[in-house]
């Protein structure tokens, strides 16, 4: 256990093993046959019912049988626990069980340890340190194992933590609760403004796709029209993938299938219909290099997966790797600068993009579609910004197949029918599209740094508290008010006492009469 200088703390405060101010410190376990999903018995609570501001979240809560919960004399929550995650990724998160926790009785499961504060440590004092990131720190200098290691019961012996006096405890407590209330407030005014921003995205993307946004331009430019344009790009459609077909890109010519429905919304008289087949010289998918015995290796080809491809943008910082040889047994998913990008599988279906110079010659896996323009049609950019709108992707997300995993096939994204405004009011609507973008861009990335900023002032404030310079010390106020004080070590000494005196252990105590308080 790492030893802490006394006179590094606040007058009357003392540093002290956590193992040494519990009385409980113990995990649930589980029942043969596990927890139920149904809403029956005693809840039982793990780790991710834990969330990271020290609070929790009660979704998906599952169940102990009744005579499961009578039997077990441990695991059992009381108001004033601290909860602490033992195992997994979010070892060491915390959460105190306050006096509005929903549920009497509950449990917690195995993953989870229950640290219950003897007489004399106020519990949000300790929750407070424990949240702190120097309490977390000091909870994962014991973490053993792998990523999916965690801490066991002697975690606690290996766990310093500053005590003030009682009465300081509460003063601080009180401190931190008003000026974290102030700094949760601002969060919660940013998160408004993040939800605000991504509407206002919705709602331009909208106006772009029915017209709206470029009502005043039309005024002023109403020879334009779409009427042409169509035509021209299914002759250049047929032109590009005849002359193709000796490479072998199509073996025989097929015509595109056509608008088979109506959109949902009007769009301008000088607009016409078409689908995405009808636009485009490619729609296809790469396919699992696993199944044809590659691995990824350290560099070569670059192989793009889904969450490489994001609402509006190409993300490269957790990109995969082939050898090159992959490309010549799959040259019809070869990404080409200003491709299209769609995801057709999972929790991201309908995140698009355009595919930079910096992948191109790269390929795919089967949960990305590639969408290929006929040159001089429509827009790639265009056509982004029309499947991102919600209007396609409300008819992405319902005609997607329920199944395991979400699916949206590459037969669904053909018949796609698509807004074609004139070429002229296309390259309008990018332009005014990407003006607006750019200033949610700037006051998105303020919020953001506002965020950040939210966050650092909890743990700065948590820093203050636990240095004593958040509230006047017990030891001073005592010299103010010419009385005399009770210092963390003797109340520590108290406790000791009271420990060493008492018959036994209550019921479900973790305690070594061995132990000594110093």
């Amino acid at each position: 256990m790492k030893q802490y200088k006394e006179n590094d703390l606040p007058e009357g405060w003392t540093e002290i093993g956590l193992d040494q101010i519990l009385q409980t410190l113990e995990s649930g376990s589980r029942p043969k046959g596990g927890v139920r999903e149904i809403k029956e018995g005693v809840p039982s609570i793990g780790g991710e019912h834990i969330n990271e501001n020290g609070g929790f979240r009660f979704e998906a809560i599952k169940f102990v049988p009744r005579n499961f919960f009578k039997q077990m004399n441990h695991g059992q929550i009381q108001t004033g626990d601290i909860l602490i995650v033992k195992d997994g990724a979010t070892t060491g998160k915390v959460a105190l069980v306050r006096e509005d926790f929903p549920y009497n009785p509950a449990v917690v499961n195995e993953h989870v340890f229950i640290c219950r504060p003897v007489e004399g440590v106020y519990p949000p004092f300790l929750f407070h340190f424990l949240f702190s990131k120097g309490g977390q720190d000091r909870i994962l200098e014991n973490f053993r194992g792998s990523a999916q290691g965690g801490i066991n019961q002697s975690f606690a012996q290996g766990t310093t933590v500053p005590l003030a006096p009682l009465p300081e405890q509460k003063r601080i407590v009180t401190k931190v609760g008003d000026l974290l209330a102030r700094v949760n407030s601002a969060k919660e005014r940013l998160n408004k403004v993040s939800i605000i921003l991504k509407r206002l995205r919705q709602a331009v993307l909208s106006a772009a796709c029915s017209g709206r946004l470029t009502a005043d331009w039309r005024e002023y430019n109403k020879e334009n029209s779409a009427q042409e344009l169509v035509p021209k790009i299914l002759n250049l459609r047929r032109s590009f993938l005849e002359i193709n077909r000796k490479v072998g890109l199509r073996t025989r010519y097929k015509e595109p299938i056509e608008p088979a429905y109506e959109l949902e919304f009007e769009t301008p008289d000088t607009w016409c219909l078409s689908t995405v087949d009808q636009l485009t010289l490619l729609v296809t998918k790469g396919s699992s290099p696993k199944w044809q015995g590659f691995e990824y290796t350290d560099g070569g080809l670059p192989f793009i997966r889904s969450q490489n491809v994001l609402w509006g943008n190409l993300d490269l910082s957790d990109v995969a790797y082939l050898p090159p040889v992959f490309n010549k047994s799959h040259k019809n998913s070869i990404i080409h600068q200003g491709d299209i990008l769609l995801n057709l599988v999972g929790a991201s279906v309908g995140r698009c993009t355009i595919a930079t110079q910096a992948i191109e010659g790269a390929n795919c896996n089967q949960a990305v579609a590639i969408i290929r323009l006929v040159p001089d049609g429509m827009l790639n950019k265009f056509l982004v910004y029309f499947l991102l709108s919600p209007y396609a992707q409300e008819h992405i997300h319902e005609t997607k197949a329920d199944v395991a995993r979400a699916n949206f096939n590459l037969d669904d994204i053909r018949p796609m029918v698509v807004p074609v405004p004139p070429l002229s009011e296309q390259q309008e609507i990018v332009r005014r599209v990407e003006a607006m973008f750019k200033v949610v861009d700037t006051v998105e990335n303020r919020v953001e740094a506002a965020k950040v900023r939210a966050e650092r002032l909890t743990q700065a404030i948590l820093a203050k508290a636990f240095r004593g310079e958040l509230v006047p010390t017990e030891a001073e106020l005592a010299r103010r008010e010419g009385r005399s004080y009770e210092s963390a070590s003797e109340l520590l000494a108290r406790i000791k006492t009271a420990r060493e005196t008492s018959k036994k252990p209550e019921s479900g105590q973790w305690y070594r009469a061995n132990k000594k308080i110093h």
